[in-house]
């Protein structure tokens, strides 16, 4: 008789369902496991025998095959343990059969038989809930795959535990959704003193999800301002709070089971690498930028990252995914994020100041900005220049907007283009339209085109450039709830390119 359970394997944010299928037949005693595994698969035989022995369970002296199926899909992982486990026991009739082939589990088990937390339990439930069944988990991944409310989701402590539940003995309860994280602890906006340009940038960049690059002298609050992108946007709807979070359970980050409904905020340094940025490494990892997917990506001295890893970012912008392509995997991350980047502009940071800066300027600043391709530089809708605060300003009493009045116009601004898009599952905000969408919404009055084609003149626009301008002029015009795009709007959406076009 051939017994079977199953688990799933991961490709991206997909969980693939597996069979695992256990016979136990009479020849010379052996453990094998077939079906493409990886080296931690491998070794599952070893702790579920002591596992097994720890709970006064011999193996029989026979030939005890596992098969992994489908077979060509590579098995990476040790949350293969638990699926293997069942198989063996419903296998030696110690389980029911039925009762076992209608669970998805995953988990991984130490020598006595405790039940450790992996990764993926939420793109676990999913598949479960596909296949009409249920999961069984290690008790600690319970709260984070019961979010999934299609599928019944078991959360047991140890393979004891588990053996008890299908006899009968004593059934496991339904797991619990965690806690949901809704209220970000974040820096008010109103901390930050002048900058008012600056702000303006932020906020437009928070309603139509716009890439912003600011560039000052080192001090100037180009990195306070980015902490404080985060409280200006709106929470996560359910749909993207899931969706962030089957990224997030596969890079083991959430805590606790809870779904938060805070955008992420990810700072890499700059020494980061490619396979971080993007994703890869051993199991084809999501990387920085889909960790960022629905939220923000702030890159910190981004002259400083190796071009390599700059690069890497242009096609993500565009697409909103990003394809990580390895000998033996290939795997879609979705990664559409808020792109937020400071920069000095010089090496030594003080070009503009004529009584500190270095001996090779101006020609330092052109060298070090140089770093930053033009197609890269011709993707950010917005660029400020964030100037030095001044000490007399520093002494002055906060009264600046506070990020709760900025969020509230951003989340008008947001709710008026979901209405706009709605029914258009690729496109949620401004930076998404494009093509005969992006002319039918954000098509200017009369006087704006005068004025948009007497700047694009003048700024050698790109046909890229030129459709992030509109995208930004249309968001521009729904934070001021005008309906229209109009000369005033375009004006204001221009001034954020000036003097950038041609370094």
């Amino acid at each position: 008789m051939v017994a079977r359970a199953f688990t799933v394997a991961f490709e991206g944010i997909d969980a693939r369902l597996v069979e695992v299928q256990c016979a136990v037949v009479p020849g010379l005693p052996a453990f094998s496991i077939v079906g493409l595994p990886n080296k931690a698969v491998s070794e599952a035989r070893d702790r579920i025998r002591m596992a097994l022995s720890a709970m006064s369970i011999a193996l029989p002296s026979k030939r005890v095959t596992i098969n992994l199926s489908p077979a060509d899909l590579p098995k990476e992982g040790a949350h293969f343990d638990l699926p293997i486990a069942l198989a063996l026991l419903a296998a030696l009739d110690i389980l029911p059969p039925e009762e076992v082939a209608e669970t998805v589990a995953l988990g991984e088990m130490s020598l006595d038989g405790t039940l450790h937390p992996v990764i993926g339990a939420l793109p676990a439930a999913l598949a479960a809930a596909e296949g009409d069944r249920a999961l069984l988990c290690p008790r600690a991944c319970g709260a984070e795959a019961a979010w999934v409310g299609d599928a019944r989701v078991l959360a047991a402590g140890s393979l004891g535990e588990v053996v008890r539940h299908f006899t009968g003995q004593s059934p496991l309860q339904d797991a619990r959704p965690g806690e949901v994280s809704a209220v970000a602890d974040v820096a008010d906006l109103r901390d930050v003193k002048g900058q008012e340009r600056a702000k303006r940038a932020l906020e437009i960049a928070a309603a139509g999800r716009h890439h912003l690059l600011m560039t000052g002298t080192p001090g100037s609050g180009k990195s306070m301002l980015a902490a404080r992108l985060p409280g200006l946007l709106p929470p996560l709807s359910a749909g993207e709070a899931l969706e962030t979070s089957m990224i997030h359970s596969l890079a083991g980050l959430l805590d606790e089971g809870g779904i938060s409904r805070v955008r992420p905020f990810r700072r890499p340094h700059h020494t980061a690498s490619v396979a971080s940025i993007v994703g890869g490494g051993k199991g084809a990892k999501p990387g920085e930028i889909s960790l960022a997917h629905n939220g923000v990506l702030f890159l910190d001295e981004l002259p400083e990252f190796p071009r390599a890893v700059l690069e890497t970012l242009r096609q993500p912008i565009e697409t909103g995914d990003v394809v990580v392509s390895r000998a033996n995997a290939h795997v879609r991350y979705p990664a559409r994020f808020l792109l937020v980047a400071a920069a000095n502009p010089c090496r030594c940071g003080y070009l503009s100041d004529p009584g500190r800066a270095c001996a090779r300027a101006p020609a330092c600043g052109d060298d070090y900005l140089g770093r930053i391709s033009g197609p890269l530089m011709d993707r950010f809708d917005l660029r400020v220049d964030v100037p030095p605060v001044s000490f007399q300003d520093l002494d002055l009493p906060r009264d600046g907007t506070p990020s709760a009045e900025i969020a509230a116009r951003v989340a008008t601004a947001r709710q008026v283009q979901a209405d706009r898009y709605a029914g258009l599952d690729a496109v949620r905000v401004n930076a998404d339209a494009e093509g005969e969408l992006l002319e039918e919404v954000a098509r200017p009055d009369k006087a704006g085109r005068e004025l948009m084609t007497a700047a694009a003149d003048r700024l050698g626009l790109t046909a890229r450039g030129y459709h992030r301008v509109l995208r930004v002029a249309r968001t521009i015009a729904d934070l001021a709830g005008d309906a229209d795009v109009g000369r005033a709007h375009m004006a204001e959406a221009i001034s954020y390119r000036l003097g950038t076009e041609r370094r």
